[in-house]
């Protein structure tokens, strides 16, 4: 089953969000090779694709996993969580309708 994991990020965190970036996005491309990962993205702070110093509000990810639990524990160990960029994590079920 699919899963949303949305990370939100904790106040000025920008800078640990960009020095841990490539090990997040690791983790994301892991997925996608297994076939598991829908979409992955952040959300920025402005409405602007580059939003500079702005920075995001956080990251939406789609994915599949066995389960509720399995998806929770996925997020924990996600660099954003480890490093304290995401103040919070919500993991909830998915059902893809369209497209």
């Amino acid at each position: 089953m699919f899963y949303a994991l949305i990370g939100e990020d904790a106040p000025g965190t920008l800078e640990t969000r960009l020095a841990v970036r490539p090990q997040h996005v690791a983790r994301l491309e892991a997925l996608r090779e297994e076939g598991r990962l829908l979409l992955a993205g952040p959300m920025p702070a402005i409405d602007s694709p580059d939003p500079g110093p702005a920075g995001f509000v956080g990251s939406l990810i789609v994915a599949e996993f066995d389960s509720l639990e399995s998806a929770e524990a996925w997020a924990r160990e996600d660099p954003y969580a480890l490093a304290g960029v995401f103040a919070r994590v919500t993991v909830r079920p998915f059902r893809k309708t369209l497209p």
